[in-house]
């Protein structure tokens, strides 16, 4: 297996930088760097059918990921999540191929395992040993794991309201945890001093060109899944938007290489009403989001206020023809346990707000019934398990 990445390129000013070098954004304008791939090489060399072939993780995809020595890949299993047919779902709302994305099966518990193990591999490639991040939780808990697994040094800053599972996970790994009172914006910008101030290469949400490129395995997987045909519809809870701009990529690079039937998928990123930046953007045709104030969600995941992408996840919600929309805090909760009893998955609250969102857009007539629609759970929802009721029904304490 060989990597095809040629170079990093800025999604904003479109200038070219070299991969080999340990750079975050783009040193021009600031912006979201992507790696680059030589897809005419691709196309010629390599055929999507040996990926059935290979152990079914995310690094099955190696010529589509930025790593060049596989010795330098770091990790725990990640990937290969399960594709569900929600049959249950799917005759309560009028819909005959509604499927779940069920993330909460990675190493950690979240799709947050496949952007750290792509970046803290390309770190250990590049020579960097000392890592930082912020986080509301998950990405915390997997860069913390990932780190362990490669040898590396974990420093972590979490809102002092983050979960308890989070934070005993990261002490788990044996990071350094810093509580910050405030948002993940305060933590990130706790860390970025931390970084400027020790040497700390911070691997911030879409601030650097790799975390990107472990979620856009989550689209890889769905085509294969799906017999190398595009989804019609995915719905994503947006927080800080990796993976919606992760999947956007690898679906338009397959479209490229002429590995995949059908279009570019709509997104939908569906936000929690208490912190709907990218929502209230996309409504009022703007092309960047305002910061939310006082941003409230149990939703961890989703209370981001200020998204540093935000000029890219609006136009994948436009240029896809989809739409953005906000659900309460109450609907997500709710949305959980029916996805729990109805087929068997229990989401985190983040992949529960996609089903709440579904919910509206199909009272709204915005979907045909047979369309292919996706609802991204991010998580396993054992992670929250205060949110779950724990109502025992009659009978159950004397069956023992």
């Amino acid at each position: 297996m060989k990597s095809y990445v040629t170079h990093l390129e800025c999604t904003a000013c479109g200038t070219s930088h070299d991969h080999h070098q340990a750079v975050r954004t783009c040193p021009d304008c600031g912006k979201v760097l992507f790696p680059r791939y030589d897809l005419a090489r691709i196309r010629r060399e390599v055929s999507p059918q040996v990926f059935a072939g290979r152990p079914a993780t995310m690094w099955r995809y190696f010529e589509l990921l930025p790593v060049l020595d596989p010795a330098n890949v770091v990790s725990l299993g990640e990937g290969g999540t399960p594709l569900l047919k929600a049959e249950a779902l799917g005759r309560k709302l009028g819909l005959t191929s509604l499927y779940i994305k069920d993330e909460g099966l990675n190493p950690t518990g979240t799709f947050k395992a496949r952007g750290l193990s792509a970046a803290v591999s390309k770190a250990r490639e590049l020579g960097i040993r000392r890592l930082t991040m912020p986080s509301a939780g998950n990405a915390a808990g997997a860069m913390a794991a990932y780190a362990a697994r490669a040898g590396l040094e974990a420093h972590v800053f979490m809102p002092r309201d983050a979960p308890e599972a989070n934070r005993k996970e990261c002490m788990a790994y044996g990071s350094h945890l810093t509580l910050v009172d405030g948002h993940i914006g305060d933590a990130g910008k706790l860390s970025r001093q931390r970084a400027a101030q020790e040497g700390l290469f911070d691997l911030s949400t879409l601030q650097e060109p790799y975390r990107v490129e472990g979620k856009k395995t989550m689209a890889l997987e769905l085509a294969q899944d799906m017999g190398w045909r595009t989804p019609d519809v995915i719905l994503y809870p947006t927080g800080g938007g990796t993976g919606i701009i992760g999947m956007w990529k690898a679906f338009g690079e397959l479209i490229e290489l002429g590995w995949v039937e059908g279009p570019m998928p709509r997104f939908v990123a569906v936000q929690a009403q208490g912190c709907q930046p990218i929502v209230a953007a996309f409504h009022q045709g703007k092309d960047r989001a305002e910061p939310w104030p006082r941003p409230q969600t149990v939703a961890q995941g989703l209370k981001v206020p200020g998204p540093f992408a935000d000029y890219l996840i609006l136009r994948i919600v436009r240029e896809t023809g989809g739409t953005a929309l906000a659900v309460p805090d109450g609907d997500m909760v709710q949305a959980m346990a029916e996805v729990a009893r109805e087929e068997g998955v229990l989401p985190c609250p983040e992949g529960a707000a996609t089903l709440a969102a579904l919910k509206r857009l199909v009272a709204q007539g915005y979907f045909h019934g047979d369309e292919r629609m996706v609802l991204l759970n991010t998580g396993s929802g054992l992670k929250y398990m205060e949110l779950v009721s724990g109502e025992v029904t009659q009978g159950d304490a004397s069956s023992a």
